[in-house]
């Protein structure tokens, strides 16, 4: 009888293993295999991007599509077992690669008749023919063909979040071995959902693209240049103004000129508001030049059109464009030396000032007090934009658009350029898309440091800032040192100096989450405020900080309860116009960030 039970045992685990053989260990073997081989293949459709042509790409895309749907065939051979998380977890998220794939394919069928228009190299001969005029009239054109196709890409890509959101990361370890498991699958689920956020909020603007560009009928712009070494709340000081008409994808000054030129142009300016009373040096009336107070660009544009309406150069317009120097920079990089009216632009360093030399050029035509009157002072900088927008759709898309488009999406997101639009289907796509300079909403712990410089020269050139962020349970201190190591500028009027580096004089906020209690604030040369603006509480202060030395803002205060702090996050939120801000963050005695503030950052504890 026990014969027969251990005999019975023996066949019972024979059957098993050759059922977990050829159920289990064959498949896995195999599924392996095949994802080596699409691992391969993926790295090899990376540099094939690299190369900008589309054949190519198609071709390889299809290759790896076969190879995939093998993986895809070579797992369905375990999806038994789907009852188990971790098979359920390779199941979704090779239905996400298979919708993203989709995706691909789609967007690859879609652009290819127009690929020159996008950088690729097929076509791109006929294009190149055609003068810069009409490659964006061409271009305009395809947009509105390209867009229909959005849709079903969008869905599928939809489709590849809803299944990888499924995946838990918490049932992963830390680590096997030496690889990071854990951590890789939160960042790449992480990034993939971004992704997905991305494109579904943009949908509604990437549609409307062509009429943006005034496919349909004829549009109107205001571009607002923000000089952010003078530093004011939504990026900088109101340097100069220029309007753009756009039809069909030609575009035309319709005017560039001094903003003076504008306040000039009102008869009857109100007078000045109580932060411009308190913390400007001699000024008593409301200009438009001073309107961007409010650290909320939307909110900057209402105070704006306050008064532009009663400038007897007012126009209707479908938007607002706010730039600051970067831009110009960043375009001179990539397309090399400019001339305007005779005057070279550069983005070389000039010694003179420890800044790009197109910057001091600007300063000089724009500041430096003369004997005669300057013709077209800061209308100059409405034709430099325009020359180099006309140098851009001058050279093969293949060569400079690719890097164009990059550089311009990384100054959306760093807020060199803040976007608002009429049109409220489109701004609230921006405003999703964080385009829009907004004062954001959120659950937990908030942070914004707003800085404006009130007749300080253009002492943001020259002053350093590292903030430090302490959170200790409900207890939060903040500290600012800010450092001008350079020598005071010739700020002699008379003599014509050139008045750059000055002691700067700085209205600062503090936005924390609304309910919280200011404990102390050391620093401060004027009387503290605090009070409740744009959902959140605003400690507020003001300070100098002299050439060749510093100055230190210490502020402590607590969280409101709202704040949970057993699942603590921190949103910091970047001031446009900032580009070197450093900071470190604490928690609980722990560094969680320390480096540049580039944009807005969610530090989770």
């Amino acid at each position: 009888m026990k014969n027969n039970k251990s005999k019975n045992g023996l066949i019972f685990i024979a059957l098993l293993l050759v059922l977990g053989y050829f159920f289990v260990y064959r498949p896995i073997v195999n599924i392996k295999a095949k994802a080596n081989i699409v691992m391969a293949s993926a790295k090899e459709m990376k540099s094939i991007f690299a190369k900008n042509d589309i054949e190519l790409l198609k071709t390889k895309l299809g290759d790896f599509s076969n190879k995939y749907q093998n993986l895809e065939k070579a797992a369905k051979s375990i999806y038994w077992a789907s009852f188990i998380p971790y098979v359920a977890d390779l199941k979704n998220g090779l239905t996400g690669g298979h919708y993203l794939l989709e995706a691909g394919k789609e967007a690859i069928t879609t652009i290819e008749p127009y690929a020159d228009l996008i950088g690729f190299k097929k076509g791109e001969k006929s294009f190149n023919e055609k003068s810069s005029e009409d490659r964006l009239q061409t271009a305009v054109m395809t947009l509105d063909k390209v867009v229909s196709k959005v849709d079903p890409i969008a869905a599928n890509i939809d489709l590849a979040g809803q299944s990888i959101a499924k995946i838990n990361p918490n049932r992963y370890p830390e680590k096997i071995g030496k690889t990071v498991v854990k951590g890789t699958i939160i960042s790449l689920k992480d990034q993939f959902s971004g992704m997905t956020d991305l494109f579904v909020n943009a949908k509604p603007l990437i549609k409307k693209l062509p009429a943006i560009l005034g496919s349909k009928e004829e549009k109107t712009y205001l571009i607002l240049y923000q000089n952010d070494k003078e530093l004011r709340a939504t990026g900088g000081f109101l340097t100069f103004y220029a309007i753009f008409k756009i039809k069909n994808g030609k575009i035309s000054i319709y005017r560039s000129d001094d903003i003076y030129s504008l306040d000039t142009s009102i008869g009857d300016h109100p007078k000045a508001p109580p932060e411009i009373l308190t913390y400007h040096k001699g000024v008593s009336q409301f200009y438009i030049r001073d309107s961007n107070l409010s650290p909320d660009f939307v909110q900057s544009v209402k105070l704006f059109e306050s008064l532009y309406q009663k400038s007897g150069q007012k126009i209707v317009y479908d938007g607002i464009i706010a730039l600051d120097s970067k831009i110009f920079v960043d375009m001179l990089t990539i397309f090399g030396d400019t001339q305007v009216g005779g005057i070279n632009f550069s983005a070389k360093m000039d010694k003179r000032c420890n800044c790009p030399e197109a910057i001091y050029t600007l300063f000089d035509i724009v500041d430096r007090p003369v004997g005669y009157v300057k013709e077209n002072r800061k209308g100059i900088m409405g034709e430099l934009m325009y020359q180099l927008f006309y140098k851009a759709i001058g050279f093969s898309p293949s060569k400079y658009w690719g890097k164009l488009m990059q550089t311009m999406f990384t100054n959306l997101y760093q807020k060199d350029i803040l976007v608002y639009f009429v049109d409220p289907e489109i701004q609230k796509s921006l405003e999703q898309l964080n385009f829009a300079g907004r004062i954001r909403d959120t659950k937990g712990d908030f942070l914004h440091i707003n800085n404006v410089n009130f007749a300080g020269a253009k002492s943001n050139m020259f002053v350093s800032e590292n903030v430090t962020s302490v959170t200790n349970g409900a207890n939060r201190e903040v500290t600012i040192n800010f450092k001008n190591p350079f020598p005071a500028s010739d700020c002699n009027l008379e003599r014509g100096g050139l008045c750059l580096n000055a002691t700067l004089r700085d209205w600062i906020r503090f936005y924390v989450p609304q309910g919280s209690k200011l404990v102390n604030f050391q620093g401060s040369t004027k009387q503290v405020q605090t009070y409740n603006s744009l959902g959140k509480t605003v400690f507020e202060g003001f300070l100098e900080v002299p050439t060749q030395g510093q100055a230190t803002v210490i502020v402590k205060y607590t969280l409101p309860s709202s704040v949970d702090l057993n699942n603590y996050s921190l949103l910091v939120q970047k001031q446009p116009g900032v580009d070197d801000q450093k900071l470190k963050v604490k928690i609980n005695n722990r560094t969680l960030f320390d480096d540049v503030l580039l944009m807005d950052k969610v530090i989770n504890k």
